[in-house]
């Protein structure tokens, strides 16, 4: 399972916590990258980058969605943003959540990828920062770190 890291990090910002879903069975079916930083518009926001195998339900649960996946019509449209992901365009379309966050999802070499931002205008900066994804395992890097979020607490 990939573990998405916008590399180089958005100006300002850090590390924040990593997790995971699966088991010594299954392996890795989701992984989590936290991050915290200086929104664009005022103050500090946190955002998180998902990668889940299809019905999990990890972003899902983030987004404040019901169901496990983004539900369907997300992607009709031209999507609202692309990310470079691995260093090709990769299309995110907004999803309905709640007021307080703003949610984007795509599919990223076959799996779900979520781009979740907290406060909901922080989410201008997944659209506008033009975001480079790598995957973290395949890099020894030297990350900024910062205090555990509280987003992966619950």
């Amino acid at each position: 399972m990939p573990v998405w890291l916008p590399w180089p990090l958005p100006v300002g910002w850090l590390v924040t916590g990593f997790a995971e879903v699966g088991d010594q069975r299954t392996g890795g079916r989701a992984s989590v990258v936290a991050l915290t930083g200086p929104s664009l518009m005022e103050g500090p926001a946190d955002l998180l980058v998902i990668s889940e195998e299809p019905g999990i339900g990890i972003g899902a649960a983030f987004a404040g969605l019901d169901g496990p996946d983004p539900g369907e019509g997300f992607d009709t449209g031209p999507p609202n943003t692309k990310l470079a992901v691995l260093g090709h365009p990769t299309a995110m379309w907004c999803v309905d959540g709640q007021d307080d966050r703003a949610v984007y999802a795509g599919e990223a070499m076959g799996n779900w990828l979520w781009a979740i931002a907290w406060p909901a205008d922080a989410g201008c900066m997944i659209a506008l920062a033009e975001l480079s994804l790598i995957d973290a395992r395949d890099h020894e890097l030297d990350v900024p770190f910062g205090a555990f979020s509280p987003r992966l607490e619950d």
